[in-house]
């Protein structure tokens, strides 16, 4: 019985090319071309200095931004925030009673109602817009996945329609 290292060798040796000017080995392809010769500390040199002219990252400084840019962003960082906020107050009310602080519904809205209309609107303004930008944005996904609203046109107005249902819900829920 032969092993498997014996016929794996065998197989390679029957599957290789035979080797020509243009490919000299099955694993190592090789053109005849011809180029300067060049010392390799040379070369090496010529390259770290090319690299050095060259933008990191020429997408952000050759292409005129769009509104697709700027919602695709805002919308990572949005959900990003809404996670983040509900994963931090769901922290806080699980640790909140080893440490004796009372997050209690009637406790939280009794602070609440304590805080004067300035400061309410100071808080409320953010936590509303992300909201709702983030929530829109995901109809709006929603809406893609359908197969609908998918040409140069359609990504365009649904994104002005985004902006501005956020507009009007943050405003909403500021008066809420």
């Amino acid at each position: 019985m032969l092993s498997t290292k014996v016929i794996s060798r065998t197989l390679l040796r029957t599957a290789r090319p035979k080797a020509t000017s243009l490919n000299t080995s099955f694993f190592t392809p090789r053109r005849l071309v011809a180029t300067e010769s060049v010392p390799a500390s040379s070369a090496s040199s010529i390259l770290a200095s090319q690299r050095l002219n060259r933008p990191v990252s020429p997408h952000l400084t050759i292409y005129q931004p769009q509104l697709t840019w700027y919602l695709s962003s805002l919308n990572r960082v949005t959900g990003v925030t809404v996670a983040g906020l509900f994963y931090l107050f769901t922290i806080g009310y699980v640790f909140s009673k080893p440490f004796g602080v009372n997050m209690s519904a009637a406790n939280i809205s009794r602070k609440w109602g304590e805080l004067s209309t300035p400061i309410k609107l100071a808080v409320k303004a953010p936590l509303a817009a992300v909201f709702s930008f983030h929530c829109w944005n995901g109809v709006r996904h929603l809406v893609w996945d359908t197969g609908r609203e998918l040409s140069v046109r359609g990504v365009y107005r649904t994104g002005y329609g985004v902006l501005g249902l956020t507009a009007v819900s943050t405003i909403g829920l500021l008066l809420v």
